[in-house]
């Protein structure tokens, strides 16, 4: 790399890909200077960390020159925590809240999906970051793909969401239907091997796009352009767009999950269809006004909730459980990366309806050391037992196996600790008298220990 600015320094692969050299870039002029990053850093002060921008206006330059490089095939899968981070995000500089604890989420979904997604997002946080005027974060790689977005209402995300899977089904159908009447005809084998490649494994995702390439290569070689096989090629053609097995993902935040859109949700549920629903659990109404959710757990101040919420906290991934079919997770990427890379995939991979829960600090929540410790503060509430992660696989079930496991372990520390450790519930110590306090605090622990006993008992133990 000749062309490559002097400060432009790569380190050698580990083992056993020792013969690559790497380097992660950061882009110094979107860097919104949360420092999340070097707070989660596993390499404490020698890889990243916060120096003021000025010192570091090479890093400019170093962006530019990174952004010339030819994509590469990651050598490592892409379902592992330091795989994943190999991919390209095609969600990037989204303008969120600094240190935002809803975005890391996103963005690892890109990573693994995203050349092949499709969104139907709730209006909320997540679709002011993610499709503000005149740029939006999602992006392309360098052939081109990338997720396609699109925005809903709160009270109709869900279904606009299935509406969106239905109508490519539909069209992958007409194409199955022709392809089936091309192998009827006996084409010769360089074209009805890729066709029965395709047919074979429609529903695959991870084999999907080599596949539908395969596909799209051997019909525009065929030259039997005036025969039935040939127009039939060419039909199948003109639906290219959708050979690839989109991911659809419906994402949005807890209000409307939990409450607004919660009824469409659940019939999206019931539909049995295959879209994967990310929720990004703020346990309040973030983005107009830090309202009380569904999500709101007992004691926490919000508005319309100005004393506490008195009321426990909705438990909607015990609810999708029900239906038995329904994949459901509860995730912390700060308490577990490996977790939540692992529901993520699982989920997707599911042919039926799947449910992420992902807890999501919040600039609401008035953090203590703010933002920047969101990832630090997610193992927190996991440790405390505050939050709790799962995860509900219904594939498990036809192997004779409980579809149930829980990956939190058994809560310990300080949950009042904890608790105080925000403002949505120390400031109740103002508001009350002490005593008056400590039982708002007893009941948030007994809460959330109940919880916990709940799912205990559905592993079984």
């Amino acid at each position: 790399a000749d062309q490559a600015p002097e400060t432009f320094v790569t380190k050698k692969g580990m083992k056993p890909y020792d013969q690559f050299q790497y380097r992660i870039q950061l882009s110094a002029a979107d860097c919104t200077g949360c420092g999340s990053c070097a707070q989660v850093c596993p390499a404490k002060g020698k890889a990243l960390f916060m120096q003021p921008i000025g010192e570091h206006v090479d890093e400019v330059a170093n962006w530019e020159y990174a952004m010339t490089l030819s994509e590469k095939a990651n050598p490592m899968s892409a379902e592992t925590v330091k795989g994943s981070q190999f991919e390209q995000p095609l969600f990037e500089f989204s303008g969120a809240c600094a240190g935002c604890g809803e975005t890391p989420y996103v963005k690892l979904v890109t990573q693994l999906f995203g050349d092949r997604m499709q969104i139907s997002n709730a209006t909320g946080c997540s679709s002011i970051y993610g499709g503000s005027a005149p740029s939006m974060p999602y992006t392309m790689n360098s052939r081109g793909h990338g997720p396609s977005w699109a925005n809903s209402l709160f009270e109709d995300n869900a279904e606009h969401g299935l509406g969106m899977h239905l109508a490519v089904k539909q069209m992958r159908a007409r194409i199955a239907g022709f392809l089936k009447e091309i192998l009827a005809a006996n084409p010769g084998d360089a074209l009805a091997a890729p066709v029965s490649a395709w047919l074979d494994n429609m529903e695959d995702g991870k084999q999907s796009r080599q596949l539908s390439d395969n596909l799209a290569a051997a019909l525009k070689k065929y030259d039997g352009a005036d025969s039935q096989v040939g127009q039939l090629a060419a039909r199948a053609l003109e639906l290219e767009q959708y050979f690839v097995k989109r991911s659809t993902w419906i994402i949005g935040g807890d209000g409307w999950a939990y409450d607004i859109g919660y009824g469409g949700l659940d019939h999206v549920f019931a539909s049995g269809e295959d879209v994967n629903v990310l929720v990004l659990d703020t346990e309040v109404y973030s983005n107009t006004g830090g309202q009380a959710s569904k999500a709101t757990p007992t004691g926490a101040i919000a508005q319309f909730a100005a004393g506490g919420k008195p009321i426990k906290k909705k438990d909607l991934g015990m609810m999708a459980m029900t239906y038995g079919y329904v994949y459901v997770a509860q995730v912390a990427m700060g308490a577990s990366q490996n977790q939540t890379l692992r529901a993520l995939a699982e989920a997707e991979r599911w042919n039926g309806p799947s449910l992420v829960i992902c807890y999501s600090p919040c600039i609401n929540h008035g953090i203590r050391g703010g933002l920047t410790i969101a990832q630090a503060h997610e193992k927190d509430a996991v440790d405390v037992g505050y939050w709790h992660t799962y995860r509900f696989n219904p594939a498990l079930k036809a192997e004779g196996k409980n579809p149930f496991t829980l990956d939190s372990k058994e809560p310990g520390g300080d949950f009042t600790a904890f608790l105080k450790s925000e403002v949505r519930y120390s400031a109740l110590t103002k508001k009350y008298p002490p005593e008056q306090a400590d039982v708002i605090f007893a009941k948030a622990a007994e809460d959330a220990r109940e919880r916990y006993e709940s799912y205990k008992r559905l592993t079984g133990a």
